[in-house]
């Protein structure tokens, strides 16, 4: 849907959304972890609304902001963005570096490859 990319405050929004279904920006500058003004939330949502991640709905005086992009959608285009621009195209490098850096599990690891011999059937 959209190349833009998120940024931290945004994805910290985005989360609370793809949680909550939607959500005014009262709702969802009381969901975030970080204490953000109600106006920096605002600028916020409305700069996801620009980039085509949300969309709102008037609710009384208020906004009602909804999730364009589904969470997975998000993940995939992040995940590759990554993978192309901090590992070179190579996604065993990235599997590499979490192995080194958060401890993948044998049992994750093995998992793994349990689900890439069932795409190779």
């Amino acid at each position: 849907m959209t190349e833009a990319s998120l940024g931290d405050r945004e994805l910290d929004v985005m989360t609370v959304l793809w949680e909550l279904g939607s959500g005014t920006v009262t709702e969802v500058r009381d969901q975030l972890d970080a204490t953000l003004a109600y106006t920096t939330v605002l600028t916020i949502l409305r700069n996801l609304e620009v980039k085509k991640f949300v969309r709102r709905e008037e609710e009384g005086r208020a906004h009602r902001y909804f999730p364009r992009v589904h969470q997975q959608t998000a993940q995939r285009k992040a995940l590759s963005r990554l993978v192309t621009q901090l590992f070179d195209g190579s996604p065993s490098a990235l599997i590499a570096q979490l192995v080194d850096q958060h401890g993948v599990s044998a049992d994750e690891l093995a998992k793994l490859a349990r689900k890439l011999k069932e795409r190779e059937s």
